[in-house]
């Protein structure tokens, strides 16, 4: 007696499924130039490296005699395996079976790859190319059914306890757009991926017609901070993926790996001490700062596209994996924006969930001011912001570069902790920018005077010489006033310090997506 004929069974049913939906919609995914489901796990993972679950899960159809005629494939396809020889889990959607929608997915494996991935603390990779529920699940039901959100006890769960990756490769709505956001990072792909609360066909019941692009275009939701990045193909949308997960620990209950770095952690640019102008009204590169001083080619740039003034990135400092918030003086004089504060809060929560010191290049002019900041709330979505940053309990050194002033500029680092911090000769700082402040502190004496215009200019003669940044420090105002080329080997002894410190405990705050 052998089981070979239920083996051979089984490996003609993982066949079946294998042919993934019927060959027409296949050919169409091509013909669209997408990767077909398990093109794209293998194109993401170590090679050879995939382990299904699920892997004859689907529509099966016998004959009279109750022997097996065909066995048609599940939409959701989940499995573990690795990204740099590191284990992870992986769930992709199937648009050739049904659109991948997601109320036609079988035997709750989406369910599984959210739960196994939270109680097996590996990262997740979601492969999103889904529609949202189908009116056809209504006539294969004979009936209607309530909705409910399947696995999203788990996708919260997940963001406060593994690192969890959202690749949108297709044109996606409802249920899947939820899980695309879901996530500490989120990819498009250019003239292929599209995103909606609704598509086109169900916004057009509203008496308004709108393209895909118009609707939900990579481009659109960049801006809007709904996704992260934009990327220009499938390729370059899992490169992404696997260089964000390399500087994340496997989950909350670890701390990132140290890598071998080649940079000189001593190595000082002589390029630093010219970069910011002298002259307080030209603008500069922040970025070239960034990667001037950060192990040479590690920064790695996230959510561009929205909140510019606040610039986001992980990057390391002598091999060690640290969280870099920037400002970027060419939008709004690196202002705090509405957008540019979400954008913060969201990314220091990610520091602080995952262990990651915080390195913060500051030029803060304060919070954006006038009507437009208004209406969108500036200084709610700010104090979110600054809460973020004082309940934060990760290391954290900031680099005052040029501005700090406001509320917003104080918001550099929690000043209830030890600060650890240098400045720039550059810097210059306040309540107010004397530019600003002078008509308002100063506007009686200012209006009596006999020559108003003189009496302005006098003023700011004589406060421009309080200014200099060495009179905050002779009153320890701020502690340390570096040689700008100093500035990498003092983070790299910072990162070193921090990794000393580090815990690998869960997070007092939950993320907040």
């Amino acid at each position: 007696m052998s089981w070979r004929a239920s083996v051979e069974e089984l490996q003609r049913r993982r066949a079946l499924v294998q042919r993934m939906g019927a060959p027409d919609k296949v050919q169409r995914q091509r013909a669209a130039g997408k990767l077909t489901v398990r093109e794209r796990i293998a194109a993401l993972l170590d090679e050879g490296s995939f382990r299904e679950i699920g892997s004859t899960t689907g529509q099966a159809e016998y004959d009279e005699h109750g022997h097996l005629l065909d066995l048609s494939a599940s939409n959701f396809v989940f499995g573990r395996g690795r990204i740099a020889g590191r284990p992870v889990v992986v769930g992709a959607d199937d648009f050739t079976v049904r659109g991948g929608a997601s109320d036609g997915a079988t035997g709750g494996k989406l369910v599984m790859s959210e739960q196994m991935a939270h109680e097996l603390r590996l990262p997740l990779v979601r492969l999103i190319d889904a529609s949202g529920g189908s009116v056809r699940t209504v006539e294969a039901k004979g009936r209607t059914y309530v909705p409910a959100n399947p696995a999203w006890d788990w996708v919260a769960a997940n963001l406060a306890t593994v690192p969890v990756v959202s690749l949108v490769l297709g044109s996606v709505a409802g249920f899947a757009s939820a899980r695309a956001v879901a996530s500490h990072y989120s990819v498009m792909v250019a003239g292929q991926s599209h995103m909606f609360i609704a598509g086109p066909p169900v916004v057009a019941r509203t008496g308004r017609v709108f393209t895909k692009d118009e609707l939900g275009s990579p481009e659109l939701h960049a801006r809007a901070g709904a996704i992260d990045d934009v990327v220009a193909s499938e390729a370059e949308a899992f490169a992404h993926a696997r260089r964000f997960l390399s500087y994340l620990p496997d989950s909350v209950d670890h701390l990132s790996e140290r890598i071998a770095n080649t940079d000189p952690p001593d190595r000082c640019d002589d390029r630093l001490i010219d970069i910011v102008p002298t002259d307080r009204r030209k603008v500069y590169k922040m970025r070239e700062i960034v990667e001037r001083v950060v192990d040479a080619g590690s920064f790695f740039e996230m959510g561009k596209g929205f909140g510019a003034s606040a610039i986001t990135g992980l990057a390391r400092l002598d091999g060690r994996a640290v969280a870099v918030l920037a400002s970027d003086p060419y939008h709004y004089g690196g202002a705090w924006t509405a957008d540019a504060a979400q954008k913060i809060t969201r990314f220091v929560d990610l520091a602080e969930t995952f262990h990651l010191p915080v390195v913060h290049f500051v030029d803060i002019p304060g919070f954006l001011i006038g009507p437009e900041a208004e209406r969108a709330g500036t200084i709610r979505h700010g104090a979110r912001a600054l809460s973020a940053v004082y309940q934060a309990t990760v290391p954290w050194c900031s680099i005052l570069v040029r501005k700090v002033f406001g509320v917003a500029g104080a918001a550099h680092t929690n000043a209830s902790r030890l600060r650890y911090r240098y400045a720039w000769p550059s810097g210059d700082w306040g309540s107010l920018p004397i530019e600003g402040g002078i008509e308002a502190a100063y506007r009686s004496d200012i209006e009596a005077a006999p020559d108003p215009a003189a009496k302005l200019a006098e003023i700011t003669e004589r406060l421009q010489a309080m200014r200099s940044p060495f009179r905050t420090a002779e009153t320890f105002g701020v502690e340390e006033i570096i040689d700008p080329r100093e500035t990498r080997p003092l983070l790299c002894e910072f990162a070193e310090r921090a990794a000393h410190v580090l815990k690998a405990v869960p997070a007092r705050v939950q993320y907040r997506p």
